[in-house]
C-alpha cells in the first residue's frame, strides 16, 4: 500500500533544514511515480562518518517510500575542487585518487542504502561528452556577480584571496548533473545551498521541471562545537569497531544526544518523544544513550556486535577493566628512559607533548592501571606498560634501548 502524501511529507520533512518548494513536491507526489532523488558525492574523502550518514539516511527514507536514488559520484567536479563553505581553493585531485576513493563510498553506502533502488551514476560520463563550446554556453548562463553571491566566493573575493576560474565552472556541473539526470529531488547539505539553487536554474534554462531542495543539517562532532570531521577527530566512523562506535556515543553530552538521536536514529518521533517525557520525568538520559548507542552499532555490524559494545563498555567504564585487544607499540630510545609526555605523543596517545602534561595535569593518564601525578617520570628501557589516556586510549608499550655504536 502506496504511503499518503502527507505521510511522505512528514517523513521528508523530518530532520531537514529546508524544503523548496513544498507546493512543487506535492505535485511531483500526486503524479504517483517513483521521483529521481538525487545526491552528488564528491570522492575526496573516503571514509564515511556519522556526519555523512544524515543525508544517506534520508536517502533511505526515500527509498522506503518506493522513490529511485540517484547517487552520484562527482568524479569529474572532484578533479575541479570545490572549496564547499572553505575559503581557500581545494586541491584537485588525479584520476587514480577519484577512483580508489569512489570504489570506497559504494562499498560503505550500501551499509545504508538499498542497492536495488539505488543507481550509482559517475558525472564524467556526461561531462567527458561535452566539448569546448558546450562548456563555454554553459558558462555563458551566468554571470560573475551571480557567483559572488556564493557565501565562500564573496568572502575570498573581499579578502583578496585568489578564486581561480574553474572554481566558478564547480557549481554549474553541479548544475548541469541535474539536467542530465532530470532530477526530481535533489539532497545537500545546507552549505549546498547555492549549487542546489544551480540545478534548478538550469533545469528552467533547459526547458525541464525545475527540481526541489532538500538541504540537511551539518551534524555537530564529539565535541558538540564543531562540524563533525575527521580532521577535528570529533568523528564516529561507520566502518569502526563495535566498541569504538558505542564507547564514543556513550561520551556525547546528555544534550549533544538529542541533537544525534534526531538525525540519525530510525526510530519513530513517537518513540522519542516518549523518551525525552521519561527523562523529564527522571529516568537517567544514559539509558537512551545506550538505546542509542546500541542501535547506530547495529545497523553499521550486528545486534550481537551491540550487546557485546555495551557489556564491554560497562567492564571498562564501571568495573575499570581493560579492552581485550589493544595496540602494541615498541619505542626504540637512545637513553636508558624516556618521559611519559614523549612516550604518550611517540604513542601517538596524545599529540604533543603539551597535550600530554595537561592530560596529566587533569588526572586523565594511566600507567599500569594507576593514575600518573607525576609529570617527570620516566619509564626505564626494557619495561614492557600498559598506558591509558582519557577513557578509550590504551597501548602496550614496550621500551627497548637502542645499542650504542
Amino acid at each position: 500500500m502506496q504511503t499518503s502524501i502527507p505521510e511522505q511529507l512528514k517523513t521528508i520533512k523530518r530532520g531537514c533544514h529546508e524544503l523548496l518548494v513544498e507546493e512543487e513536491l506535492v505535485e511531483k507526489l500526486k503524479t504517483g511515480q517513483p521521483l529521481k532523488i538525487k545526491a552528488g558525492f564528491d570522492p575526496t574523502a573516503p571514509d564515511l562518518h556519522l556526519g555523512h550518514t544524515v543525508l544517506l539516511n534520508k536517502l533511505r527514507q526515500f527509498q522506503e517510500m518506493g522513490h529511485h536514488i540517484l547517487f552520484l559520484i562527482g568524479d569529474f567536479t572532484g578533479m575541479i575542487g570545490d572549496p564547499s563553505g572553505k575559503n581557500t581553493t581545494r586541491p584537485p585531485l588525479s584520476r587514480e585518487d577519484v577512483i580508489r576513493n569512489a570504489r570506497s563510498y559504494t562499498n560503505q553506502v550500501f551499509k545504508i542504502l538499498r542497492s536495488d533502488q539505488t543507481e550509482v551514476v559517475f558525472n564524467s560520463s556526461w561531462m567527458d561528452q561535452l566539448n569546448a563550446s558546450d562548456l563555454i554556453k554553459l558558462a555563458a548562463t551566468h554571470t560573475v556577480a551571480r557567483m559572488l553571491e556564493r557565501d565562500d566566493f564573496n568572502k575570498r573575493y573581499r579578502n583578496n584571496q585568489p578564486i581561480a576560474i574553474h572554481e566558478f565552472l564547480y557549481p554549474l556541473i553541479q548544475g548541469y548533473d541535474s539536467v542530465a539526470l532530470k532530477a526530481d529531488i535533489e539532497l545537500g547539505g545546507t552549505d549546498q545551498k547555492f549549487n542546489l539553487l544551480m540545478g534548478r536554474e538550469l533545469q528552467k534554462h533547459f526547458g525541464q521541471t525545475p527540481q526541489c531542495i532538500l538541504t540537511m543539517p551539518l551534524l555537530e562532532g564529539l565535541d558538540g562545537v564543531n562540524k563533525m570531521s575527521k580532521s577535528l577527530n570529533n568523528y564516529v566512523g561507520i566502518t569502526e569497531s563495535p566498541t569504538d562506535i558505542f564507547g564514543k556515543l556513550m561520551s556525547i553530552s546528555d544534550t549533544l544526544m538529542w541533537r544525534y538521536i534526531e538525525l540519525l536514529s530510525f526510530e519513530s518521533l513517537e518513540t522519542i518523544d516518549h523518551w525525552k517525557q521519561d527523562v523529564k520525568q527522571g529516568r537517567n538520559p544514559r539509558e537512551i544513550k545506550v538505546l542509542f548507542a546500541q542501535e547506530i552499532v547495529t545497523r553499521f555490524h550486528t545486534r550481537a556486535d551491540a550487546e557485546y559494545a555495551l557489556s564491554d563498555f560497562e567492564a571498562r567504564f564501571k568495573k575499570g577493566a581493560l579492552p581485550d585487544e589493544m595496540p602494541e607499540k615498541t619505542l626504540h630510545i637512545n637513553e636508558c628512559a624516556i618521559p611519559i609526555a614523549q612516550l604518550l605523543k611517540q604513542t601517538n596517545l596524545t599529540v604533543s607533548t603539551s597535550e600530554a602534561m595537561r592530560m596529566i595535569e587533569q588526572g586523565g593518564v594511566k600507567l599500569n592501571g594507576n593514575k600518573v601525578s607525576d609529570k617527570t617520570m620516566q619509564i626505564a628501557a626494557g619495561e614492557s606498560v600498559i598506558v591509558q589516556v582519557g577513557k578509550r586510549k590504551f597501548s602496550k608499550v614496550t621500551i627497548i634501548s637502542k645499542p650504542t655504536a
